[in-house]
């Protein structure tokens, strides 16, 4: 049978319709624990569960406890897993939460983590406010350093985990993966191997895969493109069979896993996501480009932009198929001007997050990234005049009114 792509298969991938009465659609499996046939079955999957033994050629886990495994999320895992090529992938209740269980898993006390800077605010408030006071250092690293700047920031230092946010949110930001590769290979030692970590939540499952270029874990914020609609919370993390076996037993014993009506909500948006997000990434470029023309925004970050000139354009092309649906701006002035443009607006909403089919507009200094320190938000310019924009599904030439009429405003 013919290979085919993703997008065609996540109407049925890992669904078997005969089981669940001929229903086209996966059922809600709103259970919380599931039926044995036999008591000997009952010890068979538990000793799968707890890793008591390995697999015997054709077993497939059990199913036990809504906690451990549910049909729902278990088919909604084995198709977001195609879309990057993974081995294997783990659902959350939220994208903190598959950040947190990542840091917690890789990192132990009087290690230290290598992480990219900007990242969203609830991670860098995890790294620096909450990995601290369990011993655990965060050393952060910026887009302009190079190989050995960053190796001389972390001299001496126990590394054990890359942490990379790519685009980073809110400036788009590009860091080259292959450098983070060899930067975690100079680091390794024989009896301990530097892990990779990429937060891919910018540009979904769709535009870039950094398993495939070098990266041993991708996290995502799922309540972004994966759900789409910005009705659900979720994260999901993705890897090798060796990795997802130590992030899914802590997984199960945090208990962060996301329940059957959230992994029915994101199959059904997985549907639908090259779809979505190609439309927004054209309406990205419409708005970008009217952006830049503007006379009253001072500088437009937006990928599609890049010349060929620019510092960041080699890992544009090497890393992304898209410029993505995320556009950011300065607008000419400060806070002041930066509040009357965002309260003037009338289709975009003034809301956080991002990815969904409606348009999103926010200011990253006092909203999203208010807990980063003022003197990181200078170094990364994120400044007051910062604004960040979702591009939704709408009609561009609409999103582009509602943004002429807001700055005429100010």
């Amino acid at each position: 049978m013919k290979s085919m792509y993703p997008e065609s298969l996540m109407m049925s991938y890992g669904y078997k319709p005969e089981l669940s009465e001929g229903a086209i659609k996966c059922p809600i499996f709103q259970t919380s624990t599931f039926v044995f046939k036999s008591a000997k079955e009952g010890k068979d999957f538990f000793e799968l569960a707890y890793g008591k033994r390995e697999k015997t050629p054709g077993e497939q886990p059990g199913l036990i406890y809504s906690r451990l495994n549910n049909p729902d999320l278990q088919i909604l895992e084995e198709r977001l897993s195609l879309w990057d090529g993974a081995d294997e992938c783990a659902v959350f209740e939220s994208g903190m939460s598959a950040i947190s269980t990542v840091l917690l898993e890789f990192l132990r006390p009087g290690d230290a983590l290598l992480y990219s800077m900007p990242v969203y605010g609830g991670t860098d408030h995890f790294i620096n406010k909450v990995l601290p006071q369990y011993g655990i250092k965060g050393v952060g690293f910026t887009s302009d350093d190079s190989e050995e700047e960053i190796l001389r920031k972390v001299a001496g230092l126990s590394i054990k985990l890359i942490y990379v946010e790519t685009p980073a949110n809110p400036t788009n930001a590009l860091f080259d993966l292959f450098l983070c590769r060899r930067v975690a290979d100079r680091l390794s030692k024989e009896d301990a191997k530097v892990y990779v970590a990429v937060d891919n939540t910018y540009m979904g499952p769709l535009w870039q895969h950094p398993l495939k270029q070098g990266s041993d874990l991708v996290i995502y914020s799922a309540t972004k493109y994966i759900g789409g609609h910005s009705d659900l919370i979720a994260g999901a993390v993705l890897g090798s069979t060796e990795l997802m076996k130590r992030v899914r037993t802590l997984r199960t014993f945090l208990g962060n896993m996301a329940g059957p009506w959230t992994g029915w909500l994101l199959m059904r948006s997985l549907e639908t996501l090259k779809v979505r997000m190609t439309q927004q990434a054209s309406n990205a470029k419409e708005v970008a480009d009217f952006l830049l023309a503007h006379p009253k925004v001072e500088k437009v970050y937006y990928l599609g932009h890049l010349k060929e000139s620019d510092s960041q354009y080699t890992i544009y092309r090497r890393q992304l198929s898209s410029p993505g649906a995320m556009v950011s701006f300065d607008i000419k002035g400060g806070e002041q001007e930066a509040f009357a443009f965002l309260d003037s607006l009338k289709l975009f909403k003034l809301a956080v997050s991002l990815g969904g089919t409606e348009s999103l507009a926010e200011h990253p200094a006092t909203m999203t990234h208010s807990d980063v320190s003022e003197e990181d938000r200078d170094l990364l310019r994120i400044s007051e005049k910062l604004i960040r924009l979702s591009i939704g599904v709408e009609h561009y030439e609409d999103l582009i009114w509602d943004i002429k009429q807001a700055l005429d405003q100010v």
